[in-house]
């Protein structure tokens, strides 16, 4: 095989390997997290939305479940997540068995204990209803995901292992008390609420 055989050949080798790779599907980026892998963006209707912070939450020494908050842009603060426009999404990947019972009674204490009497009142209703959410879900294992996004127009949708549970409560005010859940005044767990904040560099 002369020179210019054997260059064309090189050539032809090249061109097919830039193919195959231009080709090939991108893998999304992840964050792995506890050994869950989070993936750096997540679609909630038509908007893309960020990773903005994921963390474990413990229950004394134990490993409850891993929570990633995804976001339009960046934030670092709580008033700025929830004055952001736009879908937003909390996703929990459970890290042990848990009943739903017990699961559905610590979002109930979440929520009462970042809102004033006020408006423990004005959302009685709403409350009833996220609350009858989790008689929908089955005993959690460990590798379960719950999604609980809100999307503009719609409202609150929650997701079990990506099928949608429950009502649908179109109240954007209400989901701000759910996100405070883990990043209000008294978080789940306030290192997790950090985690939660902090920006993906």
């Amino acid at each position: 095989m002369n020179f210019v055989s054997m260059s064309k050949r090189r050539l032809a080798l090249f061109s097919l390997a830039c193919a195959a790779f231009l080709s090939a599907p991108a893998l999304a980026d992840t964050v792995t997290v506890a050994g869950i892998k989070l993936d750096d963006t997540a679609q909630v209707s038509a908007q893309t939305l960020k990773l903005n912070g994921a963390g474990i939450r413990y229950k004394v020494f134990f490993k409850v479940y891993v929570a990633a908050l995804y976001l339009p842009e960046a934030k670092s603060t709580t008033p700025e997540v929830l004055a952001l426009p736009g879908a937003k999404r909390v996703t929990l990947v459970m890290l042990r068995d848990l009943s739903n019972d017990d699961l559905g009674q610590r979002f109930m204490d979440g929520l009462r204990n970042n809102l004033d009497i006020a408006e423990r009142s004005k959302f009685i209703k709403h409350m009833i209803t996220f609350g009858q959410m989790f008689s929908l879900v089955p005993v959690l294992k460990k590798g379960d995901i719950l999604t609980f996004d809100w999307v503009p127009g719609t409202g609150i949708v929650c997701q079990f292992n990506g099928q949608k549970v429950g009502e649908t409560i179109n109240d954007a005010a209400f989901y701000n008390a759910v996100l405070k859940i883990w990043i209000g005044n008294v978080p789940a767990d306030e290192s997790l609420k950090q985690k939660m904040l902090n920006a993906k560099s």
